[in-house]
């Protein structure tokens, strides 16, 4: 009963941690990276809470389409923050 508990700590410390180094990133791939990583955690929270509906949803734009359009709209600007 306690494996679940331990699962939901996990994945939720490791997508806040994910998410502050994105915030603190100046490198803006890095940061999408980092984001791609905060959205595999909550994506592994939403399979251990069983919503799998949510999880596929969570999927497919948290991996998929939100980080190629910011790939894409870092690739027409810079890539560094100042």
């Amino acid at each position: 009963m306690i494996y679940p508990l331990l699962l939901l700590c996990f994945f939720s410390t490791a997508g806040m941690i994910s998410s502050y180094l994105a915030i603190r990133e100046k490198d803006l791939l890095r940061a999408i990276a980092l984001s791609a990583v905060q959205s595999i955690a909550f994506a592994l929270l939403y399979a251990v809470l069983l919503a799998p509906d949510i999880l596929l949803v969570y999927l497919a734009v948290g991996l998929g389409i939100y980080p190629i359009i910011l790939i894409y709209t870092v690739k027409k600007t810079r890539r560094y923050e100042e």
